[in-house]
């Protein structure tokens, strides 16, 4: 009896504990999936972020891989190199449904069919609608027993940014800010001072490292003139693509956001903007992008986010000041906050985190969960998570 038939008798047959037992092994390799696939966020370009683990017939790990560095080769393709003629007959886990379409590689549903096999258990499917479950389906009509749905929500928490995108043509919004235990983020001067210490600027990197761009505005760029980069412990190769909303262009050409010219830097201005300040920034080595304002002549957000979903960008980390972040939480774009708080106590003269919202009745509790909370040397990381039920801001 082959593989495919022997999974797929344990599954759906009365020996309750072989189904048990196989349900539980699905799910300790799916999750060295999703561990693999954590090591590719933010680092995919467009493509997701999937991981891809090989067992041979007898049930021995052969392969582990995730999408490369730009989205190529994806993971299944790096897995099944790894594997080699191990593969034959064996089951291969992965994060999302093997992709179906020629695209800049081949399919890989064709290389596991080519592979020979005996079954694939996948976590998602996959939304785009040049897949939609045709790698799937074509798996099936080889003959390759197809089991959907392991460790789903595992998974969607790392791919979470391009299911977002291709469903709703935005990428998923992480808010971080630095607060002082008042709530502030900088003594009424304005001047640049460190608010927290180290070892949170440390996770902040990481933080970084995890995104494919990140966004803040020109009034940041000319009150700090931040690099926006991700350093120890993090690679300086790992720095997101960067953008910055900057109505006017007036950020300075010598920036140090710039740096040496290897990473992409879009300025979003509006119509507006000089000809002149365009023409600087690109000679700077910016790409200048026009787009639609708001009420107040400043570019509009949820243009921009709409931008951003259209280049491919699967998740952003927005880092900004005051106007930026009160317009994100007001707006409930956030699909994630890291609010990072240091013990300082600065005034009622500080600047705010968020600025003047003019409630005339308390917000409603259930728009965002904490989810963690941890002590990062003499300061705090809080994490709260938007909830699903909450209305989606369009």
């Amino acid at each position: 009896m082959n593989s495919a038939v022997l999974t797929s008798q344990s599954v759906s047959g009365s020996a309750s504990g072989s189904a048990s037992g196989l349900i539980n092994i699905d799910k300790r390799w799916m999750r060295a999936a999703i561990a693999q696939s954590r090591r590719a966020e933010g680092r995919t370009a467009s493509n997701p972020p999937v991981g891809c683990v090989i067992l041979d017939k007898s049930g021995r790990l052969c392969a582990a891989a995730h999408t490369a560095v730009g989205g190529v080769p994806h993971a299944e393709t790096r897995a099944l190199e790894m594997a080699g003629a191990a593969a034959r007959g064996g089951t291969v886990y992965v994060t999302l449904e093997p992709c179906a379409h020629q695209g800049k590689t081949p399919p890989c549903v064709d290389a596991l069919i080519a592979a020979r096999v005996a079954r694939i258990v996948v976590a998602l499917g996959d939304p785009d609608r040049r897949v939609n479950g045709r790698g799937l389906d074509k798996a099936k009509s080889a003959g390759i027993h197809v089991d959907l749905g392991v460790e789903a929500a595992a998974a969607g928490a790392v791919l979470n940014g391009f299911l977002q995108r291709i469903t709703h043509g935005r990428p998923v919004v992480w808010l971080k800010t630095a607060a002082s235990l008042d709530g502030a983020i900088a003594l009424a001067d304005g001047q640049k001072r460190w608010l927290t210490g180290e070892p949170m600027r440390h996770v902040v990197h990481e933080l970084r490292s995890r995104c494919d761009a990140l966004l803040s505005g020109v009034g940041t760029i000319l009150a700090d003139d931040p690099e926006f980069t991700c350093r120890a412990p993090s690679l300086a190769a790992d720095s997101p693509a960067l953008y910055i909303l900057d109505s006017q262009l007036r950020t300075p050409t010598s920036a140090r956001l710039f740096g040496d010219g290897q990473r992409a830097v879009t300025m979003l201005c509006t119509a507006s903007a000089s000809q002149q300040r365009r023409a600087a920034l690109t000679k700077a080595g910016a790409t200048v992008t026009v787009l639609p304002a708001d009420a107040q002549g400043r570019v509009d957000f949820s243009a921009a986010l709409d931008h951003l979903g259209a280049a491919g960008i699967n998740k952003v980390l927005v880092e900004a000041g005051t106007g930026i972040t009160t317009t994100v939480l007001k707006a409930a774009l956030a699909d994630e906050i890291y609010w990072t708080q240091s013990p300082h106590i600065l005034g009622s003269d500080a600047r705010p985190a968020v600025a003047a919202l003019k409630l005339v009745a308390l917000p409603p509790q259930n728009l965002y969960t904490q989810s963690r909370s941890l002590s990062v040397g003499q300061d705090q990381l809080r994490v709260f998570v938007k909830n699903v039920s909450a209305d989606r801001t369009e």
